[in-house]
């Protein structure tokens, strides 16, 4: 296990490293690919101005885009994955840059489909579903496309912004390589005089250590990296923001946010519901902060101690292949054939990068093709915490494996909104299944402690966060410029507000906000906490009916993006377009302090 040494990548044993070999024989095949796919985007423009002459041209169309689209998928996937083990690889670097380079270039050459197809009307492409029987896959790709009528451009302003999109997307990279390769964070030294390696991984990790002292120097040190360059990170940020703001106002949206939300069919309440049904529990969130406070026996309370366990656990080590046991015992509600599948995917086709190395992009996600299997990168540690992001990201898994088997490609991916939906699920399961096996009052109070961890991290961090963009945002929507002192002042007050009174305030917090990769998709975080209140409604009415709830969601799974995400979730038996689920979870948030407050004190 590389959970002491941060070791460079041949040292990590191939057992450990996922099969992407399964998706090529050799890099060869994924120029190939790169070049079918170019090669199809090419013929789909010789078709301009004429997709719309006949329900033929149409279908011919749409058939060829979704061939090139499939080409260059697999291909930057695979770039991606190989960039993502090592970013210091020069090797997968250039590759990767190539597949950025073909997907820019394809996609300028094929911009040019969505304008023309509405350049007709809806009722004529509907006529000619009637007419080609291939077409009618393609019926609600239609409807999105005349739904955002008002929002697309003409066939060359559209080619002029897929020619740029590379560009546009520096920011993120820019910063990806500056956060995951550039920035050394060195090492902390235990009162046992060992040192240990401080990254992105060993972070979270430190902040749970029951050494205050441990923690501060971690969080101090950790933080102090990204107080040199607040200025430089602060500069990146700005024009991402700049330029989703330019580029929703070129679309016709009256905000980033809205441009963010309406593809998807998602009304701006929802977003607001969110930060307004999480406002009203903020009493709830600083009860807990005060119980924290009181149980570590804390003068002042601060942010290095906000992660550290109220109860001490028993130190479990899993090893990854006792971590997986766990996860399939945990999810046995979902049906022994979910079970099965995640168990033969994880352990015998090897979908998981397991370990962390140097130059591997920190964090954790689930990513593949349509035509691979649905791949994992970690950075696994063997605590409790990683197995808890192993069942997330295996949920993610799922999702995509269940709708790759049941959804053509066009439909064979999900909206963010409904994807953390399916990987939160997963760990509602495995923490209601630790806490029905709890031995003792300890280990329910540890276990407790743990969930509501889940609660302030995802749904109330994630709000906070997502409170932090809207501000943000319409702030340079406004015609400002976002500086380093008003993104740390912004941060500094929400972290304030959301924390509440018994949290002393320290200079470091107001860092945090540039250490956060998600800020570089906008208004991709305030998901994470929609789809923590889905997820808590799904599990409540999976174990209160059992096969009927199961079934249904497992339809949910396998619907991919054949619908919009609300029309989705509605399958699995959930209506977010309403507070219900929110507040439904929040005050399952409450109950559980309630019972740590008893359970502590006694």
């Amino acid at each position: 296990m590389n959970t002491a040494k941060h070791i460079t990548r041949d040292k990590i044993s191939h057992e450990f490293k996922w099969n992407i070999d399964a998706m090529y024989n050799n890099e060869t095949e994924v120029h190939e690919d790169l070049d079918k796919g170019l090669k199809k985007a090419a013929e789909l423009a010789t078709m301009q101005t004429h997709v719309m002459d006949s329900s033929y041209t149409l279908c011919k169309a749409l058939e060829t885009y979704v061939s090139a689209s499939r080409y260059i998928d697999k291909a930057y996937v695979y770039a991606h994955m190989k960039r993502d083990e090592d970013n210091s690889n020069s090797k997968s670097t250039s590759l990767f840059g190539k597949a950025v380079s073909i997907l820019t270039e394809s996609s300028a050459k094929m911009a040019f489909l969505t304008p023309e197809i509405l350049s007709s009307d809806y009722e004529t492409a509907i006529s000619y579903i009637s007419q080609e029987k291939d077409l009618e896959m393609y019926r609600f790709m239609l409807e999105k496309i005349f739904s955002e009528k008002d929002h697309i451009l003409t066939a060359d302003q559209e080619f002029v912004i897929s020619s740029f999109k590379e560009a546009l997307n520096a920011s993120d990279d820019i910063f990806s390589v500056l956060n995951d390769v550039d920035m050394v964070f060195g090492e902390v030294i235990r009162s046992s005089g060992e040192t240990t390696p401080l990254t992105h991984s060993t972070f979270s990790h430190l902040m749970e250590s029951d050494s205050r002292q441990l923690r501060k120097d971690a969080y101090y040190k950790y933080y102090s990296e990204y107080k040199k360059l607040n200025n430089t990170i602060s500069t990146i940020y700005n024009y991402n923001v700049k330029k989703e703001i330019a580029t929703s106002s070129l679309r016709k949206y009256s905000s980033s946010l809205e441009a963010s939300l309406k593809p998807e069919g998602i009304p701006i309440s929802v977003y607001n519901n969110l930060i307004e049904a999480v406002h009203k529990y903020l009493p709830i969130m600083h009860k807990y902060v005060g119980i924290r406070k009181r149980t570590l026996n804390l003068d002042q309370l601060k942010m290095y101690d906000i992660y550290t366990p109220l109860v001490p656990s028993d130190d479990t080590d899993y090893t990854f292949t006792e971590a997986v046991n766990l996860v399939t015992e945990a999810l046995s509600p979902l049906g022994e054939e979910y079970c099965l599948t995640l168990k033969n995917g994880l352990i015998n086709e090897k979908w998981v990068d397991i370990y962390e190395n140097k130059g591997k992009t920190s964090g954790a996600y689930s990513f593949g093709s349509y035509d691979s299997f649905p791949y994992i990168l970690m950075n696994y540690n063997g605590r409790l915490k990683d197995v808890f992001t192993l069942v997330h990201e295996s949920g993610h898994s799922m999702h995509s494996l269940y709708t790759r088997k049941k959804q053509p490609y066009i439909y064979g991916d999900h909206s963010i909104f409904t994807a953390e939906t399916a990987s939160t699920v997963n760990e509602i399961l495995l923490i209601r299944y630790l806490l029905k096996h709890a031995g003792s009052d300890k280990e329910k109070a540890f276990l407790i402690n743990f969930y509501m961890e889940g609660f302030k991290g995802t749904l109330f961090r994630q709000t906070m966060f997502a409170e932090f963009e809207k501000i943000v945002h319409g702030y340079v929507q406004s015609g400002k410029s976002l500086t380093a002192e008003y993104l740390n002042e912004t941060y500094r007050m929400l972290n304030q507000e959301y924390f509440g009174p018994h949290m002393s305030d320290d200079e470091m917090i107001q860092y945090e906000w540039s250490r956060i990769p998600h800020f570089y998709r906008s208004f991709y975080v305030y998901q994470y906490a929609t789809g923590y209140s889905a997820a808590n409604a799904i599990v409540n009415r999976i174990i209160e009916e059992g096969d009927s709830a199961k079934d249904d969601y497992i339809k949910f799974l396998s619907s991919g993006n054949s619908d919009y995400p609300i029309e989705l979730l509605k399958i699995a038996g959930v209506d977010m377009s309403t507070e219900t689920p929110i507040l439904s979870a929040l005050s399952t948030f409450t109950m559980l302090t309630d019972e740590l407050d008893k359970l502590l004190k006694g």
